[in-house]
């Protein structure tokens, strides 16, 4: 296994439960008593959170909510630390990062099966045995090149961001309010409310305000469902209103009425010392962020812990190069997880970090692995990475647009869409259930 993010771990605990024994590489270590990191990182330890700490939403039959119940089903090591480290998010699933981030390299530390080697991996060989490549998108220039080489394919790249972090006790909260939008859920969040003429002010000096490298952003190619903040401000004076700070459903209950505009915060630990802005990811100089940040009511005098950030975010163009397994089609005994295979989120990576175990394993143990089928989620999220027009391929998240559509008149004669995608994870979970039946089965006969 290589690379310690979510993907690496979450094949390499699958795997040694399936009786592997397993190598997992890191390079993110410590040298001459100082950590060596990424431009994104901050630790050197396994399943670090870069950007925020929400898996997504946990609400019934959506699209998240199925991935990550086919997940828990399979045994998945990093939902259940996710599940066990949970901090209140109303309807999504966010996690204490520094417990979750401990409880898995305690896991991965007390498996026998797991030897974990802190050293950079630089070349590839097919006959080596079996290698599960989930770097993640920050893969090293060295191994970068590398797999250029074996693939003989160029990198797909885009830039990924990273959303600010402000200490909780410099909130001013006389001037917010606790609700979830549409009081669903708890009401989690903090919500900084603003007038037209606050918003206004906010939205000015946003995208008047100065960009930390101009030449890297003006080539940047920015993932669609993460784009900083002031390039979506460049879009319309009211494109945040309709986005991150959207305040539709969140009425501030001292006044009986729905601001003009609203920043959401969201809890980043159990302790509730620190909040992250959520959609707040920017790529503005750290001096600007504090000035124009401050502009949020509740904010002026706020701490920020840390602030906003772009990365490079690197995969490969999985449709070429991945089959149904997600091996390598020149080396099948080369399998690709994580964001490095193309699929974007902290789920889908930790998704395809277990199918990767399951399907390595396998091979491990003699084995042709079986493909999970496509009706299921994780079906859904593979078939896609596996199958989308190579030329415009982008990185996905798992939405239903992914997965495999109810039959015609199915369509037709059940108009309420909720009603739709009842019976879709209905059916993903019926099919998921069978395939993992059959794959316990035959690992039991094993």
């Amino acid at each position: 296994m290589i690379g310690g993010g979510l993907a690496g771990p979450e094949a390499a605990l699958t795997a040694a439960r399936l009786g592997c024994e397993v190598e997992l590489y890191e390079m993110r270590t410590m040298v001459d008593g100082q950590p060596r990191l990424t431009p994104a990182h901050q630790t050197v330890e396994f399943g670090e959170l870069v950007c925020s700490n929400s898996l997504k939403s946990e609400s019934e039959n959506t699209a998240p909510w199925l991935l990550k119940q086919e997940m828990r089903r399979a045994g998945s090591a990093l939902m259940r630390f996710a599940d066990e480290t949970a901090v209140p998010a109303g309807h999504a699933l966010a996690v204490d990062r520094v417990e979750f981030s401990r409880r898995i390299g305690a896991a991965i530390e007390a498996e026998p099966r797991i030897r974990v080697i802190r050293e950079e991996v630089t070349s590839l060989d097919p006959a080596d045995g079996i290698t599960i490549l989930a770097s993640g998108p920050l893969t090293s220039d060295a191994l970068g090149a590398e797999i250029e080489r074996l693939t003989g394919s160029g990198h797909l790249a885009f830039y990924d961001s990273i959303s600010p972090i402000v200490e909780a006790d410099t909130i001013d909260m006389e001037r917010v309010y606790f609700a979830a939008r549409w009081d669903k859920g708890t009401a989690d969040y903090i919500n900084c409310p603003m007038t037209r003429e606050e918003y206004d002010v906010f939205y000015d000096a946003l995208v008047e305000a100065e960009a930390a490298e101009k030449k890297e952003w003006e080539k940047a190619d920015y993932f669609e469902g993460c784009l900083p903040i002031e390039i979506l401000a460049r879009r319309g004076r009211d494109t945040l209103r309709f986005g991150p700070m959207k305040p539709v459903g969140l009425r501030d209950p001292r006044t009986g009425r729905t601001p003009w505009a609203v920043v959401q915060l969201r809890k980043e630990n159990l302790r509730a010392d620190s909040y992250n802005l959520v959609g707040f990811q920017n790529h503005l100089k750290f001096g600007e962020q504090a000035k124009v940040l401050r502009l949020i009511p509740g904010l002026e005098n706020a701490k920020f812990l840390r602030y906003g950030q772009i990365h490079r975010n690197t995969y490969i163009c999985a449709p070429l190069l991945l089959n149904e397994t997600l091996q390598l089609k020149s080396a099948p005994a080369i399998l690709f997880a994580g964001q490095l295979s193309g699929v974007e989120g902290y789920t889908e990576s930790i998704a395809t970090g277990l199918l990767a175990g399951i399907y390595a394993a396998a091979i491990a143990h003699g084995h042709e692995p079986t493909p999970i089928p496509r009706i299921t989620a994780l079906g859904s999220l593979v078939h896609y990475i596996t199958h989308a027009e190579a030329k415009s391929f982008q990185p996905a998240n798992i939405t239903f647009d992914l997965l495999e559509p109810l039959e015609e008149h199915l369509r037709k004669s059940i108009r309420d869409k909720k009603e739709r995608h009842r019976i879709q994870c209905e059916r993903s979970l019926a099919a998921f259930d069978a395939w993992w039946a059959e794959a316990m089965r035959v690992e039991l006969a094993r």
